[in-house]
């Protein structure tokens, strides 16, 4: 059983498991090929990815891959907390450059699909964020690529944190969305 709610742009969903629980604690199925199915989502995950951040401000994006190595993303929290943004990259979208964004957390158990033609970030809101997600094609270096966070083009109201946002070199030298290789 699935709770799924537009975050109003194309495809981009988040989704709710549901949590049976008791006293020892919960049970949850977070990925079930047929639920997916029946409810129109029609993905077949190949590699899924952990990432850990020690720190509260850890800003990792926004990335993507472009075809024919672009990957759907489904993305979930299990400690802590993150604020999770989706930038539309298809030029010919008419929400090109429009961002959704989503506070996801263990605590709360919801996850984000973030389809093709999307680039994708997030920051940490708490120390100790472990954030597990899928993806649809393996990763691909000569297919990586990535967009400045703080694009004042796209303008997302990334939380602020204190001490500021911790970047790697990547993330920091990105180009704007406007110089970017993004989909067609």
């Amino acid at each position: 059983m699935l709770e799924i709610r537009s975050l109003g742009l194309d495809g981009v969903l988040e989704i709710v498991p549901k949590r049976f629980g008791d006293a020892r604690g919960f049970f949850a199925e977070t990925y079930s090929e047929e639920r997916f199915s029946a409810v129109g989502l029609e993905l077949r995950f190949v590699q899924d990815n952990h990432s850990y951040s020690a720190a509260t401000g850890v800003l990792r994006g926004l990335h993507y891959q472009l075809p024919p190595r672009a990957q759907d993303k489904l993305l979930r929290v299990v400690r802590g907390r993150i604020f999770d943004v989706a930038v539309d990259i298809r030029r010919s979208s008419k929400t090109f450059g429009k961002w959704a964004a989503l506070d996801i957390s263990a605590e709360k158990g919801n996850q984000i699909l973030v389809p093709k033609g999307f680039a994708h970030g997030f920051v940490t809101l708490v120390p100790d964020t472990e954030v597990l997600y899928k993806v649809t094609d393996s990763y691909s270096p000569e297919h990586d690529r990535s967009i400045r966070f703080d694009d004042p083009a796209i303008g997302i109201e990334w939380p602020p944190t204190a001490g500021g946002f911790r970047l790697s070199d990547k993330d920091l030298k990105a180009p704007p969305l406007a110089a970017a290789e993004v989909f067609a």
